[in-house]
């Protein structure tokens, strides 16, 4: 029926519409002019209420393509029925913060998507984007408040995220593999199309939708450290593992393409992270919100957000004060590298101190190649770890250490604390008090009665029932005293003759 306002309905561009406060001597005349307008545009609605007090109805395509609704009610002291002010259900929400924008331009080039349930009187699925800093921070940069995980849902997701948050190029989403995510990335209109965005899947998810087919943690243990592999020859060594395991296991994974799942052909996306880290973000920054209503919602991220970058501000002003320029995430591993080349062999091959092979003296982890070519120019290593992980490992290490050149200079930026800090940089200010707002003009914005909970009764049971479950409602019902059949325990005869001697 076109999106308009609830209450009011244009016929084809002509004068015949409603009108707000526009009223009917009956009931009958009201549902009569709505019945007609229907006939007229050539589409269907739905009554959703209708009594001697009110008259409610909805476009049948409402929410989809359609937000007209009309609201008609008994006004007692006139007599007559009126249209009620322009009311609509809610449908969906996006939002975010200007600080959070800000952030993610100083952040990893990448972002994970996912949906959790609400908890509330109402259901839905509250949909976040998660951004990290260069110390592995997690940081939820967008949200929104849909229905439930679909593909128009996640299509009105993604393309504000695009608009609103991550316009910027060449970024990589993680998320699982949910039809409405691969249907809204690969829609041109939203812009996640290579070379703008590449996608990659959460590992976790990935190895939980494999062990629907492969029971055991071994068959999971093998798949993910095949995921994990940062070289072609170690991700092979585990793939032939599973192959000799199940060769079916492996053509499970081949149906995936690689480049989405494993870490060896992320093009140094990745930056070593595999997994969408929602648990930890609802744990650490929304623990206890998706139990409120929307707007109680949409404060709670508000102030959580506020308090995440005055605490991570606070720390990333302390540590550069102090004079640190790398993140302590990168501290760690590049002091465990460190310790690592103190036992390795270095040859140079060029005059400009760019080309370099590494012999390893013992190994350094499970699986060793013994021998390494380096290139500093590039910023690659065959262990792998050097583009993966956008810093020098270990072997880069031993040829910075054999040269006496700065490994600093092969850091990507943003593990520098100077880019941290301008993550949190943007704070927060105070909400303006409710009171202080501007008068609101718009609809009146209502709760989809389609989207409440059952409130009475037992909640309906989900447990799919087997042949064991069905040979026992064949059985007669005990007494839960004396477990005899025929009776039940608040009127069992054993029940009077204890409570007759207890007297």
């Amino acid at each position: 029926m076109g999106e308009h306002p609830a209450g009011i309905a244009t016929v084809g561009g002509s004068s015949t519409e409603f009108q707000i406060g526009q009223s009917f001597q009956s009931k009958d005349e009201a549902v009569l002019s709505v019945k007609d307008y229907s006939i007229r545009r050539g589409v269907e609605y739905r009554v959703l209420e209708s009594d001697h007090l009110k008259y409610h109805g909805k476009c049948k395509d409402f929410g989809k393509s359609c937000s007209w609704l009309i609201r008609i009610s008994l006004r007692a002291r006139k007599g007559t029925w009126e249209i009620d002010e322009s009311t609509v259900y809610f449908h969906r929400l996006f939002w975010t913060f200007p600080p959070c924008v800000e952030a993610f331009q100083h952040s990893k080039p990448l972002v994970s998507i996912d949906g959790t349930h609400l908890y509330g009187k109402y259901g839905g699925t509250l949909l976040l984007a998660i951004a990290q800093d260069g110390n592995s921070n997690i940081l939820p940069i967008a949200f929104a408040l849909v229905e439930g995980e679909n593909a128009e849902s996640w299509a009105f997701f993604l393309s504000n995220l695009r608009t609103h948050v991550t316009p910027q190029e060449g970024i990589l989403v993680i998320s699982d593999r949910h039809n409405g995510i691969k249907s809204a990335l690969e829609d041109p209109v939203n812009g996640w199309l290579p070379p703008r965005a590449y996608r990659a899947y959460c590992i976790r998810h990935v190895a939980a939708n494999f062990s629907l087919s492969f029971k055991g943690k071994d068959a999971r243990r093998m798949l993910v450290n095949a995921a994990y592999a940062k070289t072609e020859a170690e991700f092979y060594y585990w793939f032939d593992i599973m192959r000799t395991e199940n060769p079916a296991m492996c053509d499970w994974a081949n149906r995936m393409e690689y480049e989405k799942w494993t870490q060896h052909q992320d093009s140094s996306r990745r930056f070593g992270h595999m997994t969408t880290n929602i648990s930890e973000c609802v744990n650490s920054v929304l623990k206890g919100t998706r139990n409120l209503p929307v707007t109680s919602l949409v404060k709670s991220t508000y102030g959580r957000l506020a308090e995440l970058f005055v605490l991570q501000g606070q720390t990333a002003e302390a540590q550069v004060g102090s004079g640190q320029e790398f993140c302590q995430a990168l501290v760690k591993g590049i002091e465990r590298n460190i310790r690592e080349s103190r036992c390795f062999t270095v040859t140079l091959y060029d005059r400009h101190q760019s080309e370099y092979t590494v012999a390893e003296m013992t190994p350094t982890g499970n699986f060793s190649l013994g021998s390494y070519r380096v290139s500093l120019k590039d910023h690659t290593c065959d262990c792998g770890y050097f583009q993966a992980l956008h810093y020098p490992c270990c072997h880069a290490i031993a040829c910075c250490t054999h040269s006496r050149l700065n490994w600093a200079a092969y850091v990507h930026e943003v593990y520098r604390m100077s880019e941290v800090f301008k993550v949190y940089s943007h704070g927060f200010v105070p909400p303006i008090p409710e009171g202080l707002w501007p008068p609101y003009a718009g609809p009146t914005i209502i709760p989809d009665p389609n989207m409440r909970r059952a409130r009475e009764g037992r909640p309906k049971a989900t447990r799919i029932r087997g042949a064991m479950d069905r040979s026992a409602e064949n059985q007669p019902k005990r007494c839960g005293l004396c477990r005899q059949p025929g009776h039940m325990r608040r009127n069992c005869g054993q029940r009077r003759d204890i409570a007759g001697r207890d007297n």
